[in-house]
């Protein structure tokens, strides 16, 4: 059974790691933060439900890194979150900070794994880390589209009525102002978005989805953390059970779209070996654009 260590306590760390823990299908959780009360005390919490949960992972926590030794996944959440009035590139300098510290730790105990990245500005840090360690594109990843898909497809299954389970939604690009839904590679149970919905309601949808943070952080305060660690377990499922599975995630490209140098989120495999290839998707001239626009707003937030 796998191992997979979450950096950081908060929201979404427990979060994460309640849903792990209740799907079963790791070994081990270790959680890690700041002060040694917090990460142990989540870490019996979860534990005391297992048995609720008929599931057999050991949790444990503590505020020594090397807690993390062996892991196979590094899921960080650790940096501040989004206040109102923030966006998440006026994070960049501060979280930078707490990942520099994180990354030294992976660097140390658990230098074969694999690193899941949730702290904001995902796309400028997956590829800050990428370049700190010099690992492998396809051992770097970060949590956006998985996310934002997911909450296209809950704005269609509310606008159209229709089972949320039948609903596959895509998007791609910048975990941003940029980012780019895309309906028409998005369907109803292998349906057209078209079919169901009029231009002007799948506008409505678009722009949903693009704020749909900021609305969050702007109703309670600070960021959501209940679909955000539902994404994240997403990913480590596909990641654990090498399931070579579909994904919208945030990966280093290489080539791919005619793009050399940067991290953005692009539909993916993932698998046992994280990234096992980015697929690309055969734009049209407009899709092509707003691509490339995306693109450019997080090559502006690296300068």
């Amino acid at each position: 059974m796998k191992k997979i260590s979450i950096v950081g306590v908060g929201q979404v760390g427990q979060a994460t790691a309640h849903m792990l823990a209740r799907e079963n299908f790791c070994g081990e959780i270790a959680l890690v933060g700041r002060e040694d009360g917090t990460p142990k005390g989540a870490a019996l919490d979860i534990q005391h439900a297992t048995p609720l949960f008929e599931s057999n992972t050991i949790i444990s926590g503590s505020d020594d890194y090397s807690i993390m030794s062996d892991s196979d996944v590094i899921v960080i959440t650790a940096g501040s979150p989004r206040k109102p009035g923030m966006s998440r590139s006026d994070l960049l300098d501060t979280n930078r900070e707490v990942i520099n510290s994180v990354v030294d730790n992976v660097l140390e105990y658990a230098p074969n794994s694999i690193i899941l990245l949730v702290t904001n500005p995902v796309d400028a840090l997956v590829y800050y880390i990428r370049e700190k360690t010099q690992w492998d594109s396809h051992r770097v990843i970060g949590l956006s589209c998985v996310l934002d898909s997911a909450r296209m497809a809950s704005y269609i299954a509310v606008k159209t009525g229709y089972s949320a389970k039948e609903i596959s939604a895509l998007v791609i690009g910048s975990h941003g102002d940029n980012m780019l839904p895309l309906p028409r590679f998005s369907c109803i149970n292998g349906v057209p978005l078209d079919v169901f919905l009029s231009d002007s309601e799948m506008q409505d949808i678009i722009q949903k989805t693009r704020t749909a943070g900021g609305d969050i952080v702007s109703m309670k305060g600070t960021s959501g953390y209940v679909a955000a660690a539902a994404s994240v377990v997403n990913m480590l499922d596909a990641i654990i059970n090498d399931k070579n599975h579909i994904l919208p995630c945030v990966a280093v490209l290489n080539g791919e779209y005619g793009f050399n140098d940067i991290a953005i989120g692009v539909p993916t495999v993932l698998g046992g070996r994280g990234v096992v290839r980015i697929v690309e998707l055969p734009f049209n001239n407009s899709e092509r654009e707003l691509f490339a626009q995306s693109v450019n707003e997080v090559r502006l937030s690296l300068i």
